[in-house]
């Protein structure tokens, strides 16, 4: 394997991780699962939720994981969680899951067990899912500890299994003319590994989408298309924003930030969601383990920081600007106090996470 650079976790971790991700990916479904998938308005779909991971600027350790939930088809904010994290595993492409994937799915738990008439029915992602390297990107990894349906929406092609932005690929996306146009992206392999997406009828770049966990690729294109209020689906539009503004809000305070903060819009949760309509959330089955980031906790993750698999190019981070400015402004949310760190078995057993305390220890971490 060629040389990660200074700080890059060893080819033992390195090694577990790619263990991991082959023997989680053996319980990725690509099919509906769900009854409201299987209509064509969605009928019986409520909760829409989105997950993103914002960095503090020039910091690659501190970062501010967000969760957000929406109410469907009205696309209105319901609940929303933003914590500030330490990432203790630096970026390693193709394992970015074991970096910011524990850290969003001990969101869902706490919302689980708080209000579970607010959990997601399907999650989004920033970020792939079987368009990966291995077959198992960040949505898969999400929706296997969650049992969530999970869709990747990617904004940038991850370039795998012969898939290229070469001049071929350029011509396609210049073909798709109007919003919810697509093209398959199918790798040398044969296989269909996602979708390229025109979002939005004034949109330039395509978004990816992939299959992430019990949602087949039509649905999961479907779903995203519809709800696009913008090129990015509003669930992940949300989450950046929010944790973005979350950020600059609580940058200024002295030490590493461990505040967390949550809104339960229970107003407008009614207004769309009137008594007598069910709000029972899903199954909350878990998988056994999950590997944590590795042994290194005190990598020079600085030294190995890298763009994320999914990066907007330079005209999105433009078109994002936009439109937060059209965004309406975040108020003042509630302090829910210090984060409190979970026990490796509010996900399911063996669970560790960079703040666990077996995590600087490989020798107790199981497969």
């Amino acid at each position: 394997m060629a040389d990660l650079g200074a700080g890059a976790p060893p080819e033992e971790t390195l090694s577990l991780w790619k263990r991991e991700q082959a023997r989680l990916k053996t319980h990725v479904i690509d099919r509906d699962t769900e009854a409201w998938q299987r209509n064509p308005d969605f009928s019986g779909l409520q909760r829409v939720g989105g997950v993103d991971v914002s960095f503090v600027k020039g910091d690659s350790v501190n970062a501010c994981a967000s969760l957000v939930v929406l109410s469907y088809p009205e696309l209105k904010v319901v609940y929303e969680e933003c914590r500030m994290v330490n990432l203790k595993a630096p970026y390693v492409s193709g394992f970015l899951a074991f970096r910011e994937v524990p850290f969003l799915a001990e969101a869902v738990q706490r919302l689980q067990e708080k209000d579970p008439s607010l959990v997601p029915q399907v999650l989004l992602v920033d970020g792939n899912g079987v368009l990966h390297q291995r077959g198992f990107g960040v949505a898969c990894h999400l929706g296997i500890l969650t049992d969530l349906p999970c869709v990747g929406v990617a904004k940038k092609l991850l370039q795998v299994d012969g898939l290229e932005k070469n001049d071929q690929h350029k011509e396609k996306v210049r073909c798709l003319r109007a919003a919810g146009a697509t093209f398959p992206l199918v790798g040398d392999s044969g296989t269909i590994l996602g979708m390229a997406l025109k979002s939005h009828d004034h949109s330039i770049n395509p978004l990816y989408i992939s299959v992430g966990h019990k949602i087949s690729l039509e649905t999961a294109v479907h779903l995203t298309h519809a709800c696009c209020r913008f090129r990015i689906p509003e669930p992940v539009r949300q989450a950046d924003i929010r944790s973005r503004e979350y950020i600059r809000r609580n940058q200024g305070l002295p030490g590493a930030p461990a505040l967390g903060q949550e809104r339960t819009l229970k107003a407008q949760w009614q207004e769309v969601c009137p008594p007598g309509v069910s709000t029972e959330p899903m199954d909350k089955g878990r998988p056994r383990k999950l590997l944590g980031p590795g042994p290194e906790a005190d990598l020079n993750a600085a030294a190995t920081q890298a763009p994320r698999d999914n990066e907007a190019e330079a005209g999105d981070q433009l078109e994002l600007g936009l439109l937060k400015a059209q965004a309406p402004p975040v108020s003042e949310l509630a302090d829910c106090g210090e984060l409190q760190p979970l026990s490796t078995s509010s996900l399911g057993s063996g669970i560790a996470g960079p703040h666990d305390k077996s995590y600087n220890n490989p020798r107790s971490w199981t497969i």
